[in-house]
């Protein structure tokens, strides 16, 4: 009795009976964090729990609870916007968290377009899709993990990609040039430097994923030109503080999209107007390929004709290659001089 006097309003039955204030406010400050926690990972739409499931995970964490101060905390944080339904069966009452800032199916696309982006590691790729686990319930992540196959997908070996991609963007917004080195792999796995190994001073103005990979649209102060740069391809990557970006006006009259439609693994060269004829079953390849805003001449035997404008180079001859006689270039006369070429060169390598 004395201790309830000390204590008023404490029953006997009051788990932190006993402890300094101080401890016992901590407490509660942290037992409804912990039963937000226990409630979002262990339950879902189809997935629930009763109240001694629920005072039972709270007592492997240390938090002694009471049944009526959970109802309190369950509504208060209903009222923050946890959705906690709770539903009858017989004489017990189930909680579960109903719905959630993503949903399943919001969660599987985010996994799928990690496990395909060939610009982040094998290794980032499984940090990644781990953290978008934890976004859901333990039963909901374990239905993600039977859609994991990043083992087996072609995956960038560069770990630093994802941070390139950060310092560009960082460059971008403080309106900076940055200065970097330049690689490509060698026989031995192993980066060789370009340009003799000295350091490329570009103006970062965008950055565009083509074809599974990452590029940089830069601007080059020195050439007067717009060039671009594999992301996963750059190193030692700093943001030159004290120079401003150059090449805003070419910039400004530059079109992204159209400038990586016309090229074929984003390889320059010379633009040129290029007529086509195509089967008609071959309408949606080449709709994929170069837009929807092209105009089909049909020639009325299962084929048609259509102009678009690319620019020449070895993978496009080979792209209009692997087409078979479903595609073929029928002008102007040079580039079919520059094709039959290419297919007689290719021939010489087989013999």
């Amino acid at each position: 009795m004395a201790e309830n006097r000390k204590n008023p309003g404490k029953t006997g039955n009051d788990p932190d009976r006993g402890k300094p204030d101080s401890m016992r406010e901590g407490i509660k400050k942290t037992k409804i964090l912990y039963l937000m926690k226990i409630l979002l990972e262990n339950t879902d739409e189809n997935n629930m729990m009763d109240m001694e499931s629920i005072l039972r995970q709270l007592k492997e964490y240390g938090i002694e609870a009471e049944r009526k101060s959970l109802y309190d905390d369950i509504n208060i944080l209903k009222d923050f916007g946890v959705d906690i339904v709770m539903e009858r069966s017989g004489r017990n009452s189930y909680y579960h968290v109903v719905s959630r800032q993503f949903e399943l199916a919001e969660l599987k696309l985010l996994v799928d377009s990690v496990q395909s982006a060939r610009f982040i590691s094998k290794k980032k790729s499984n940090e990644l899709i781990k953290k978008i686990e934890g976004l859901t319930s333990k039963n909901e992540a374990h239905e993600l993990q039977h859609q994991v196959f990043v083992t087996q997908r072609v995956k960038s070996g560069n770990e630093k990609t994802m941070y390139n991609i950060d310092e560009i963007h960082k460059a971008i917004e403080m309106n900076r040039m940055i200065r970097f080195k330049y690689f490509k792999l060698n026989t031995r796995k192993h980066p060789e430097y370009r340009h003799d190994g000295r350091l490329y001073v570009m103006s970062p103005w965008a950055l565009t994923l083509v074809e599974e990979n990452y590029y940089l649209v830069a601007f080059d102060e020195e050439a007067g030109i717009i060039k671009y740069f594999r992301v996963d391809k750059m190193d030692k990557i700093d943001i030159l503080e004290s120079r401003p970006r150059a090449g805003k006006k070419q910039f400004q009259s530059f079109d992204i999209a159209d400038y990586a439609r016309k090229r074929f693994r984003m390889y320059d060269g010379r633009e040129v107007n290029v007529r086509l004829r195509c089967g008609n079953d071959f309408a949606d390849v080449v709709f994929d390929r170069f837009g929807t805003d092209l105009i089909l001449h049909d020639t009325g035997d299962g084929f048609f004709e259509v102009t678009v404008t690319v620019a020449l180079s070895r993978h496009f001859f080979a792209w209009v290659m692997a087409m078979n006689d479903h595609v073929m270039i029928k002008g102007p006369e040079d580039v079919l001089a520059s094709a039959r070429e290419f297919v007689k060169e290719l021939a010489a390598s087989y013999k």
